[in-house]
């Protein structure tokens, strides 16, 4: 079966799958067919969260638990059908990506061994606007998932405050991504100034748990809340979107009111399935709010003073932005 080829009809189309017994996790022994149909199953809340936007395709040829490639542009040989846009990459770099137009384009990527999506923050027609803030939590080591579950809850608290409703899933390893849905009225620059405001809050209401701190020495054994995710052409794994992990572990969308219940090691493949079969999607509700309030937020901690938090070293230096060296080698340079 391996050596077969099988076609499908996925979105109105007909997509050749290669080899599609050939195994992809084998701990769990799922293979390519296995995966498509896995993602042909969640295809109606998937296509609500990444449908119409560019992807970033990180292909795994021998399976999970082979070396893997990311793939920026789509080859040359695609079908005339396969949906495409020009994006920018974090250096610069323009490229033809795929956009995730209907099922067909899903299938399409899995053939070519991409077991998940990397996900740009806005649609492929309106890239100068993100229409989602996305919150990393990201557990440092010596922590815990007890310890992201209680910093998803703060985080949860906060936005509550200021009427702004927010969606979580798991990451499919171990940290907590949380969405907030938006207009696209506001630029990745002042989406990433309002996720430095929200994790700089975040570390002043709990400094014990949470931290805003770019560098890794600074953070302690606390959840960093990854503010980065936010910045211009910056991808993050999407909803939905399947694990290069033993256990085929689903990046899963998840209700608030079950965080205590849920492990990101528990939500396999066939679990998700059948957690979307009982309960619905968890993000059916997800609709475009206002950041107006945490855009106050920034300016109420510019006005006080307090520069750009530390970017990536990949992008330009960038105004209000302090020097881009650790704490530690800046001390250690004398002075003249």
């Amino acid at each position: 079966m391996a050596d077969e080829a099988e076609i499908l009809e996925l979105g109105g189309r007909e997509v050749r799958i290669t080899s599609p017994g050939k195994v992809l996790f084998e701990e769990r022994g799922e293979t390519k067919l296995d995966l498509v149909r896995y993602y042909a199953a969640v295809g109606d809340p998937l296509l609500r969260t990444m449908g119409g936007r560019p992807v970033l395709m990180q292909r795994f040829p021998q399976g999970a638990s082979g070396k893997s490639f990311f793939q920026k542009r789509v080859p040359d040989n695609a079908p005339e059908w396969l949906a495409t846009t020009i994006v920018q990459t974090v250096n610069g770099t323009p490229s033809r990506a795929l956009v995730i137009a209907d099922l067909a384009h899903v299938a399409w990527a899995v053939n070519l061994a991409c077991l998940g999506f990397h996900v740009w923050p806005s649609m492929a027609d309106d890239q100068e606007h993100s229409d989602e803030l996305r919150l990393d939590l990201d557990p440092m080591p010596g922590t815990t998932f007890e310890m992201v579950r209680e910093a998803g809850r703060e985080l949860r608290a906060l936005l509550d405050e200021l009427g702004i409703a927010s969606y979580a899933k798991t990451t499919g390893s171990k940290g907590l991504h949380v969405y907030v849905r938006l207009e696209p009225r506001w630029t990745p620059y002042e989406v990433r100034s309002c996720a430095v405001a929200v994790a700089r809050e975040l570390e002043r209401r709990r400094p014990d748990l949470l931290t805003a701190a770019w560098w890794k020495e600074e953070r302690g054994e606390r959840i960093f809340v990854d503010y980065n995710q936010n910045a211009p052409h910056k991808t993050v794994f999407g909803a939905w979107s399947v694990r290069a992990r033993k256990g085929a572990q689903v990046s899963a969308p998840i209700r608030w009111d079950e965080l205590d219940d849920i492990h990101p090691d528990d939500l396999t493949i066939p679990v998700v399935l059948e957690r979307l079969e009982r309960d619905g999607d968890p993000w059916i509700d997800i609709g475009p709010q206002t950041l107006e309030p945490l855009l106050e937020w920034h300016e109420r901690d510019t006005a006080a003073g307090l520069l750009d938090a530390p970017w990536p070293p990949v992008y330009p230096k960038m105004p209000n932005e302090p020097p881009r060296v650790a704490p530690s080698r800046a001390r250690a340079v004398p002075e003249d």
